[in-house]
């Protein structure tokens, strides 16, 4: 098990690229399992959760192979469906959440599949029922096999439907898709999510030869094709790390640019910066933060505190709320952080207040936060990542801290984040892994 050693207090100075997105990537790889053509993608990540995905992509037969700096090319001619009913199968997808996403392109080109709870960040109950239901109107017939625990599901007469979502989830949506673009007839997908990434999967999709209108909106209509052809696709910059970088330049006190963010597909992020005072400067598609002696959070118009929550595309992502709780800690005012989607997500607060943050925890889902306004300094001390989000939050708070501080259970941070201990040591960070 890794740890990160930090030494708090430093400035970073320079430019960054953040990474390709990894909750893209997860989706635009599965929808190659929907050609027998060879699909090359480029600006794929190099994390953990993306490895282990092409990893289980190459034990189904998949021909998966790096042709280029984070360039992968895929080729799934010869899945093997009797690996799909395996106990290997069954546990490599219990070890990652994006397994799920397998589901809509198998039912739809293979006919058959079968789904065991797939694993991920342990931030609260993160229903399937979406895809399941999605599927099921579809036409797929689901068995649940007790001994192997997986339900085995039976693809082999897909008809399109027009169907009203629950939720907008997202992965939800993207498996719908990629079953449809293959089923008879049309489908219709209301209350669909409409984030840049499923726009990003349906623009792949159709220049491999999918038929659906209405992207960007949470109304799709998709015509059902026989079959699908390869194609080219570049995945979009991370806005989760954009996110995290403006969150470590503001409460490091530094000057940092962050290149090529594709900033109209970032959507509220920035504006949600600037509420709690952050300057962030467009120099075409970089953003560039000037250093901040101070920043004070905004208040509304009638006085009353600021209230960051997260909401379904075009409202702000849930993955960057543990960011901005963080550097609320060191601006000059309260903000109070209303994370709706996930009720465990905010249990990583205890550690910041024993750093010497000011937060209220109110319940599972809501804190206030009173800043410092940098007349105290987080104090460094032994933190341990719970999961993705709250790992790089936690890692922000130290590299402000004052002394030392070591983050264990590393492994969730690497999910996300690419040699993030490299590339924050390029810009000046005092940081080191330690196996």
């Amino acid at each position: 098990m890794g740890r990160f050693i930090i030494e708090g207090g430093y400035k970073l100075k320079g430019e960054i690229q953040p990474q390709g997105a990894k909750n893209e990537a997860l989706q635009v790889i599965c929808a190659t399992l929907l050609t027998t053509e060879p699909v090359v993608i480029k600006n794929i990540p190099n994390i953990l959760d993306i490895n282990n995905l092409i990893g289980l992509l190459k034990k189904m037969g998949v021909d998966a192979r790096c042709t280029g700096n984070h360039e992968w090319t895929f080729c799934a001619a010869d899945v093997n469906k009797d690996y799909l009913k395996s106990k290997d199968f069954v546990q490599r997808c219990e070890k990652l959440r994006g397994s799920i996403l397998t589901m809509g392109p198998l039912l739809g080109r293979l006919h058959t599949t079968c789904v065991a709870k797939p694993g991920g960040d342990n931030i609260g109950r993160r229903r399937l029922d979406t895809h399941f239901i999605g599927v099921k109107e579809l036409g797929a017939q689901f068995e649940y096999d007790s001994d192997r625990q997986v339900y085995d599901i039976d693809g082999s007469n897909l008809k399109g439907k027009y169907m009203l979502l629950e939720e907008a989830s997202v992965t939800g949506t993207a498996n719908i898709i990629m079953a449809a673009v293959l089923a008879k007839g049309t489908t219709t997908i209301y209350n669909a999510a409409c984030e840049p990434y499923v726009q990003q999967l349906c623009r792949m999709l159709i220049r491999m030869g999918a038929r659906i209108e209405g992207i960007g909106s949470n109304l799709l209509t998709i015509e059902g094709v026989d079959s699908l052809h390869g194609t080219e696709h570049t995945v979009l910059p991370d806005m989760i790390e954009v996110g995290s970088f403006i969150g470590m330049a503001a409460m490091t006190g530094s000057e940092l640019t962050i290149k090529n963010v594709s900033y109209e597909n970032l959507g509220i992020i920035p504006n949600m910066f600037q509420k709690l005072g952050i300057i962030l400067e467009l120099i075409g598609d970089d953003i560039h933060i000037p250093e901040h002696e101070h920043y004070e959070v905004q208040s509304y118009m009638d006085g009353s505190i600021l209230n960051i929550a997260d909401a379904p595309w075009p409202g702000l992502t849930p993955d960057l709320l543990s960011v901005m709780l963080v550097v609320a800690t060191q601006a000059k005012g309260s903000v109070l952080i209303h994370q709706k989607m996930f009720e465990s997500r905010l249990f990583f607060v205890d550690k910041l207040i024993d750093m010497g943050a000011q937060i209220i925890l109110c319940d599972p889902h809501r804190a206030v936060v009173v800043g410092h306004d940098r007349n105290k300094q987080l104090k460094g001390m032994k933190l341990s990542s719970p999961d993705i989000r709250a790992g790089i939050a936690l890692l922000i708070a130290a590299m402000s801290a004052k002394g030392i501080s070591e983050i264990s259970n590393i492994e969730q941070i690497d999910r996300g984040y690419e040699d993030i201990e490299g590339r924050l040591a390029a810009l000046g960070a005092m940081i080191r892994r330690v196996e």
